[in-house]
């Protein structure tokens, strides 16, 4: 079997089409600029929030597999007990348990689509997640996947959590609870790895946590997550301080929030788009 097997060669059927991070973000054409005036988009008042919600859990639904894929490219792209054992079996252990998660999650969130009224394929798959997955350097992996992406899987299952609860929908809130357990547990295991594996090479530890910033950043969808009233996904301070964020790391995400709010504003405005539209 490959290793490091690229992002074009993951198996998807006719149903899937695929889209780059470019096309999802940086594109002028697509950006939506928000302003002080303009609502929270899941918020149960507002007209596009189901459609809005229906969205967000077919990405959810794409992320769980890309998810699933990296954590059990982990388990094989490295050899234990070679460049300084920087993989141990321990390690591996941890990534086929979230393998099973991931794997159960993907059941979850396609039934929760269904529940939703969507189905597969009804929207597009941007690939990031697998992309960070397939970084060469397995420190940077867990901090790029484990810490900045299911990091943002926190954020996002505690937003549709409260959806669920909001719109009086047990069976989103319930399922969105369960995952949530889950993906505490999946970031918890990048942060206790990303120190035992940098613990006597700082230089590397402090290389990995800026690579987790840059997909922190691209992740944070110019705007979409953050801690103002606008944004969508409002970062979970709570239940990432149970999965090994500092105080000081969390209040950098909110930092790296607002600095991509600001770039996605200036983009809008260069391409001619009204703030607040």
């Amino acid at each position: 079997m490959k290793r490091i097997l690229p992002v074009d060669e993951l198996a998807r059927d006719q149903r899937f089409s695929r889209i780059n991070i470019e096309q999802a973000i940086f594109d002028p054409r697509n950006a939506v600029v928000r302003s002080e005036k303009r609502p929270n988009g899941f918020a149960p008042e507002v007209y596009e929030a189901p459609d809005n919600a229906r969205q967000l859990m077919h990405g959810i639904f794409v992320g769980e597999i890309q998810a699933l894929e990296g954590a059990g490219r982990t388990c094989w792209d490295f050899d234990t007990g070679t460049a300084g054992d920087e993989t141990p079996f321990e390690l591996k252990l941890d990534m086929a348990r979230q393998c099973w998660d991931e794997a159960r999650h993907v059941e979850i969130s396609c039934k929760l689509s269904e529940h939703m009224g969507s189905e597969i394929g009804e929207f597009a798959e941007q690939t990031l997640l697998y992309e960070a997955a397939c970084n060469t350097d397995p420190v940077l992996r867990l901090t790029g996947v484990n810490r900045a992406l299911e990091g943002l899987a926190i954020d996002v299952f505690n937003t549709m959590r409260n959806f669920g609860q909001a719109t009086a929908d047990p069976v989103l809130e319930f399922c969105e609870d369960w995952m949530l357990a889950d993906e505490v547990t999946h970031v918890k295991m990048g942060s206790d790895w990303l120190r035992r594996l940098t613990a006597k090479d700082p230089e590397r530890q402090k290389a990995a946590l800026d690579f987790q910033k840059t997909v922190d950043k691209l992740f944070s969808f110019g705007g979409f997550r953050g801690e103002e009233e606008q944004n969508p996904i409002h970062l979970a301070r709570r239940f990432r301080s149970l999965a090994g964020f500092s105080d000081d790391e969390i209040t950098e995400l909110v930092d790296i929030a607002a600095e991509a709010f600001q770039e996605a504003q200036a983009r809008s405005l260069e391409a001619g788009a009204t703030p607040g539209a």
